[in-house]
């Protein structure tokens, strides 16, 4: 009797078939990598990184990380902002030197010539006034924002970049740099007396905007522009007083006047009414006034400035040189002691940074035949200008300047300031010596409600009366000639 067995020949297909599946699957996994055959994404440090980055980006690129595709990380050094998606700045270094020093620029090719040169480098967070930052290439930093800086990149090159690194580092990346929008300018210049010869020559070119024609396109372009006018807009102005005429007030608007000083002594000569009368025509351009006013209570307002993140506390003071307003006069703002300490007090709790202008005696030693340098020096006029302007630091000013001097003076570091003696005239016919046809332009930069420069621009004019910058030699010269002044 035969017997047959059913059954055997279906379990041993199902068996190779199983077998073929696992097998094909291991296959399929170990050609494409996946399953238990995957193979992990590495991370490769170049040699270029610091080992503080490395051990940053070690904290990010763990070992339990998967990552699907490998990574080379790089860094490097480059005199302009990255604009490549897989670089990161993660700092920026600035140039700088001392205070005193009149370089303003440094030539060089590549960041790492920039990197052993012999000017300091910073991180930007350290920078204060009391460093002088230097332009790269000609290109200032707090102006240009995208060059003269050194700006440290990481860099990562990977086939997955946008969808598994970006992600991954994107802490790395700077929280705030200055740009235009968070940076503000701040220009302040010295003695405007748009009057006497300069009256004379108006009625000659017939256009108030002449006189600024030199300089007008460089104060436009800061966010704030100074100065102190000691002339009021009269009908009575002639070659002969210290009176405008009302077409003098296109030299103001050329410049891009947002605030005018009114501390100075001859504001009255032309009569209160006049006076009235040009404080009326600055508000009609809504140019803010500082330092003088109608009445009292208005010449001793505090000028509080508030703008892209910044705050500011504007006083501005006639120290001794008349001119002063008597109570419902119209005139400039009386000095007086307890009045100073209160306010400077009271705009540091506000946290404001403070500027305080003082209209100081006049230097008088002028000389047609030569360079007279007496003037250079602060304590040149009668009083104690530097005891004084010091004082005024040691009460919690941050930058204390000069606004009546005719012909520029030294300045300084002092205490937890800076102190700028005298301006000098930026519009006044005194063409006759050397020194009061020049002035110094400062140009404040406040970033995260600090003062973290001020540049000093000297200028000239001639015979001309048209105000330009000096040349980059003649500046260097004269600003030598102001610093070996100081006190």
């Amino acid at each position: 009797m035969e017997i047959r067995r059913r059954g055997k020949k279906p379990l041993l297909l199902i068996l190779v078939v199983a077998v073929i599946a696992v097998l094909t699957f291991f296959l399929v996994a170990f050609i494409t990598k996946t399953g238990i055959f995957k193979v992990y994404g590495k991370v490769y440090y170049d040699e270029s990184l610091s080992e503080s980055e490395i051990s940053e980006l070690e904290a990010i690129f763990t070992n339990e990380l998967k990552l699907e595709c490998d990574v080379t990380v790089s860094a490097m050094d480059k005199l302009e902002v990255p604009t490549v998606d897989n670089e990161i700045l993660v700092s920026i270094k600035v140039p700088i030197t001392d205070f005193y020093n009149p370089i303003d620029n440094i030539e060089v090719r590549a960041a790492d010539e920039l990197l052993v040169s012999e000017y300091g480098l910073i991180d930007f967070e350290e920078l204060d006034f009391s460093k002088k930052l230097l332009k790269i290439n000609d290109k200032y930093f707090l102006d240009d924002f995208v060059a003269g800086a050194v700006f440290r990149v990481i860099k990562f090159q990977s086939e997955a970049f946008e969808e598994e690194i970006a992600p991954l580092v994107e802490g790395l990346a700077l929280n705030s740099r200055p740009e235009a929008d968070n940076t503000l300018t701040f220009a302040q210049t010295g003695v405007t007396a748009l009057s006497r010869g300069m009256h004379k020559k108006l009625n000659a070119v017939g256009n108030g905007a002449y006189f600024a024609e030199g300089i007008g396109e460089f104060l436009s372009d800061f966010d704030l522009t100074h100065t102190s006018n000691e002339s009021s807009f009269s009908s009575y102005a002639s070659s002969s007083n210290i009176c405008s005429d009302d077409r003098f007030m296109d030299t103001l608007i050329a410049i891009g006047l947002d605030i005018v000083e009114l501390t100075g002594n001859h504001n009255q000569d032309c009569g209160d009414e006049d006076a009235r009368r040009t404080i009326d025509m600055y508000n009609e351009k809504n140019i803010r006034i500082v330092g003088g006013g109608k009445t009292l209570e208005e010449a001793r307002k505090p000028l509080k400035i508030s703008e892209k993140g910044n705050k500011i506390t504007m006083l501005a003071y006639n120290q001794s040189t008349g001119g002063q307003t008597y109570d419902t006069t119209p005139g400039a703002n009386p000095y007086n002691e307890e009045n100073a300490a209160s306010e400077i007090a009271a705009a540091k709790t506000r946290g404001d940074t403070v500027i305080v202008d003082v209209q100081y005696n006049e230097c008088i030693f002028y000389d047609t035949a030569s360079e007279d340098t007496t003037c250079d020096a602060a304590d040149s006029a009668a009083g104690d200008q530097v005891g004084l302007f010091r004082h005024l630091i040691d009460l919690g000013a941050d930058v204390v300047v000069g606004t009546s001097a005719h012909q520029p003076q030294t300045y300084e570091l002092y205490g937890d300031g800076e102190i700028f003696y005298g301006l000098g005239n930026i519009f006044f016919d005194q063409v006759w010596w050397p020194g009061t046809t020049r002035s110094l332009i400062l140009v404040h930069y406040f970033y995260n409600n600090k003062l973290v420069q001020t540049r000093i621009f000297p200028t000239v004019y001639d015979e001309n009366m048209q105000t330009e910058l000096m040349n980059r030699e003649t500046s260097e010269w004269f600003l030598n000639r102001l610093v070996n002044a100081r006190p």
